[in-house]
């Protein structure tokens, strides 16, 4: 179970660093302007807008993959409940005094 935690723990920073840099290379919605004047990703290698899909496709898995390990170190690491009655019954059955069954009378009167 502590190999699975470590792995599922690796993937979790993985894909964080992943999603950070991914979303700093992707152009701003300002840039559509300097991309006019020759700035832009033009000659780049996926083209003018192939570019701008295939980062925030892979932006999105990146982040679909974060959450999910997220959410598996969650229930990986929460501590396990038992069946409850709520708050006002959940009374535990030790807590409760029982008396002997021989128990000596009280009021006595010595002779």
């Amino acid at each position: 179970m502590e190999l699975i935690h470590s792995l599922v723990l690796v993937f979790n920073v993985v894909s964080a660093l992943a999603v950070i840099v991914l979303v700093l290379m992707q152009h701003g919605k300002g840039a559509d302007m300097g991309a006019a004047f020759g700035s832009g990703s033009a000659g780049s290698l996926f083209g003018s807008s192939g570019s701008a899909n295939f980062l925030s496709r892979s932006t999105a898995v990146c982040a679909t993959l974060f959450f999910a390990t997220c959410l598996a170190l969650v229930f990986m690491t929460s501590p396990r409940q038992t069946a409850s009655l709520g708050v006002m019954g959940d009374v535990k059955q030790d807590a409760v005094v029982q008396q002997p069954a021989s128990a000596p009378a009280q009021n006595k009167i010595p002779e």
